[in-house]
């Protein structure tokens, strides 16, 4: 069976029909309401009546005369756009799309590759990738903190472990602090949305009193901003931020992956490949085997 879903709008509590869009669509294409109906093999008097009755709702002009025929205003063309983008992601991918934290979406993208997988990538936050899946943009969704797992109840699969490491400017800054207590009265540079929340449950249970100075958007720019100061210090995993391990058996947490498309070709495929001959991939990224 053929299935081609068509959806509606609801714009300021009216429910516009799909079939009005599809008439925006034709007047954009043909520059002439005529051509348009019969391209929808309707009478010119219903796509008039169509286009009228949203205008009437909506209170402004959506099809206008132009010299060069029927167009849209302004205002119809964003609600076509509008449209439109909302009728791409309802079609079929071309390619396997990955989403999801920034080191576990980095790591699946290397998996990927390695697999043969026609896929692009998408690395943000575990937040904000939770949003893409929400919208049903994702065949793939990878986490870095297993807590967004629980909290939203997904069916997840863990493919590798990490922990997280100690950054500062230096070695030699590094060096000075051998023991958790070292790590009192430090300040720090935080990433939201991140595994960071293990390191400070962490000083947190340990009772050690430390300050959050300042909040960057991903861990690139964490690292970049404790490298130029030296009396900054952050959390960031070690799979690709090598430091010190003073908080490491506190901080060990799964990196997992979800598949949202069941019905993609080759994802369960590629789990299963992850989960065998791509754990060698996973150690040589820097992080620990599952299995």
């Amino acid at each position: 069976m053929d299935y081609k879903p068509k959806i509606s709008l609801e714009i300021d509590s009216h429910l516009i029909n799909y079939k009005f869009f599809e008439a925006l669509k034709c007047i954009s294409r043909t520059w002439s309401q005529r051509k348009a109906a019969a391209g929808l093999n309707i009478s010119h008097a219903v796509l008039n009546r169509r286009v009228k009755e949203v205008e009437d709702k909506l209170n402004f002009q959506i099809v206008e005369t132009t010299p060069r025929g029927s167009g849209l205003t302004p205002e119809g063309m964003e609600l076509l756009e509008r449209y439109e983008s909302y009728e791409n992601r309802l079609k079929k991918r071309d390619k396997i799309v990955i989403g999801g934290g920034f080191i576990s979406s980095n790591l699946v993208g290397s998996l990927a590759s390695s697999y043969g997988l026609e896929s692009v990538t998408y690395s943000t936050d575990d937040e904000n990738a939770l949003h893409l899946f929400d919208m049903d943009m994702l065949d793939i969704l990878t986490l870095d903190d297993p807590i967004y797992a629980f909290k939203n109840d997904l069916k997840f699969n863990p493919i590798a472990y990490d922990y997280l490491d100690l950054i500062a400017s230096s070695k030699e800054s590094l060096q000075e602090i051998d023991d958790i207590n070292h790590l009192k009265r430090k300040k720090f540079v935080s990433v939201p949305n991140s595994s960071q929340r293990l390191a400070w449950n962490t000083l947190d249970n340990s009772n050690i009193d430390y300050r959050i100075v300042e909040k960057v958007k991903n861990p690139f720019e964490a690292f970049k901003t404790v490298k130029y100061n030296e009396n900054l210090y952050t959390f960031l995993n070690s799979s690709f931020f090598p430091g010190s391990d003073v908080i490491k058996e506190e901080t060990k947490h799964i990196i997992s992956l979800v598949i949202v498309n069941e019905h993609a070709e080759n994802l369960k495929d590629f789990l299963e490949y992850i989960l065998g001959e791509g754990q060698q991939i996973v150690e040589k990224k820097g992080f620990d085997r599952v299995r």
